[in-house]
């Protein structure tokens, strides 16, 4: 397997599981400052975890390996971190979905400008009709605007674009441990914001659900994905969840999507399903191509 076609792997088992994120938020009742707080606490956690099972004795020298762009990316998660959630909280939730919807062109343009990283023409064909079709999917949802939401949501989709485009400067460096940082900063900022209180039951524990198992595996595998993709393909792939997060809303909370919706759910399907394939066409001609005579 290629390493582009594991990148777009490990994206996507990251996807299906940063997936029920917005059916278990939807669910809660929590103060978003406190849903902060402990987002944090019981992600740093997690992280931390994860990161000694898969180095053990050598994460010191991981943690190093990352020099400034670990730190860039940690506290870069924790804006984006931040901006989500209070957006949500703060505007309709087809504002943010829409605003968030743009960092794939965010992270395409930094990855242009800063970095100077071309993308193919048929890589910004498919953004731009993946951004359009979950904009018409998040359409139906659409309220009246807050500004402090809609500015929370813009902080998330340009803070993860970062985050991506940093990390995918140093692929020789693991930048998913220093998740543990950017998620311990999050917790601190929402304890000092009075965040540290304890949500009652059963809110508590769709919480431990989401932070303990579903989040950390999906944000550690999305992190490593610029190690294989350029941040904007991989911000791409995370279109997705629109898709199968409204289908878990559906089908567990009895919220039927709109027309719009099944219309941009399938722009965003074909696009992906037809970029897969030609990228499966390509790797195999790369695979079986015959070397020049001596």
């Amino acid at each position: 397997m290629s390493r582009r076609a594991q990148g777009f792997l490990l994206t996507a088992l990251g996807v299906l599981f940063i997936s029920p994120d917005g059916l278990l938020v939807k669910i809660t009742e929590v103060d978003g400052l406190v849903v902060l707080f402990w987002r944090g606490l019981l992600l740093a956690i997690a992280f931390f975890v994860i990161s000694l099972a898969r180095y053990g004795r050598k994460l010191p020298a991981v943690y190093r390996r990352c020099g400034w762009q670990g730190w860039f990316c940690a506290t870069a998660f924790a804006f984006s971190t931040l901006g989500f959630v209070l957006g949500m909280k703060h505007t309709a939730a087809g504002n943010v979905l829409v605003i968030l919807n743009t960092a794939p062109v965010i992270a395409a343009i930094i990855a242009r400008v800063v970095w100077h990283e071309r993308l193919p023409a048929r890589t910004w064909a498919v953004i731009l009709v993946c951004v359009g079709g979950a904009t018409l999917m998040a359409w139906s949802e659409m309220g009246q605007s807050n500004p402090f939401g809609l500015v929370m949501a813009l902080v998330a989709a340009t803070a993860f674009a970062a985050n991506l485009n940093v990390a995918r400067s140093r692929p020789s460096a693991d930048m998913s441990v220093m998740l543990t940082f950017g998620a311990a900063m999050l917790a601190v900022a929402a304890a000092i914001m009075g965040g540290a209180q304890w949500p009652a039951w059963p809110d508590f524990g769709y919480l431990l659900l989401l932070c303990l198992f579903f989040l950390p595996i999906a944000c550690t595998l999305i992190q490593v994905g610029p190690q294989y993709l350029p941040a904007a393909e991989v911000s791409l792939m995370l279109l997705l969840e629109t898709i199968i997060g409204s289908f878990l809303v559906w089908l567990f909370l009895n919220e039927i999507p709109s027309s719009l919706s099944f219309v941009g759910g399938g722009l965003i399907l074909g696009a992906l399903a037809l970029n897969g394939v030609y990228e499966m066409h390509l790797g195999r001609r790369r695979r079986f191509r015959v070397p020049p005579p001596v």
